[in-house]
């Protein structure tokens, strides 16, 4: 199949979600032609808010092949990816992103708002002047975490 095949299987179960009472998103990841991963947004339908169509995609191919590196693979998207889902995109190493419609177009050409409109630029605030302030705090014993996951690593 073709790139545009693949989006228009997105798009086909984003119209079908939405009748189905979820949000306008779907995506799949595809690995050797076959659909490894793929999920609806389902975040009214399960009070959810992680519950997105890229993250679901990701988790179910990452649980297929049993591994988080998904290097060999490509995620196709109804809609451009918000933050969220592009985390899980690097976290999991995915190969290639294809998407059918970009924020901007959903925005203008859809009237489609939520509330992540405002995210994107308050990202670039300083962490204490965001909309929900980021206060660090220097406490005792912060990095034994990472110290002890590379003890761990180390020995395995």
């Amino acid at each position: 199949m073709t790139h545009e095949k693949w989006l228009h299987q997105t798009i086909d179960m984003a119209i079908q979600n939405v009748r189905d009472g979820g949000g306008p998103f779907a995506a799949i990841v595809v690995k050797d032609g076959e659909v490894i991963g793929k999920g609806t947004n389902l975040v009214h339908r399960l009070n959810d808010p992680s519950a997105h169509a890229e993250l679901l995609a990701i988790r179910e191919a990452c649980q297929t092949i049993g591994s988080i590196d998904l290097s060999d693979c490509v995620l196709y998207a109804s809609g451009e990816p918000c933050p969220m889902c592009l985390g899980a995109a690097y976290w999991s190493t995915v190969g290639q992103i294809y998407y059918a419609c970009g924020k901007s177009e959903a925005l203008v050409g859809a009237g489609f708002t939520n509330p992540l409109n405002a995210f994107y630029s308050d990202q670039e605030r300083l962490p204490e002047q965001r909309m929900v302030p980021f206060m660090q705090m220097e406490v005792e014993k912060a990095l034994e975490p990472f110290h002890e996951w590379n003890r761990h690593n180390l020995e395995a």
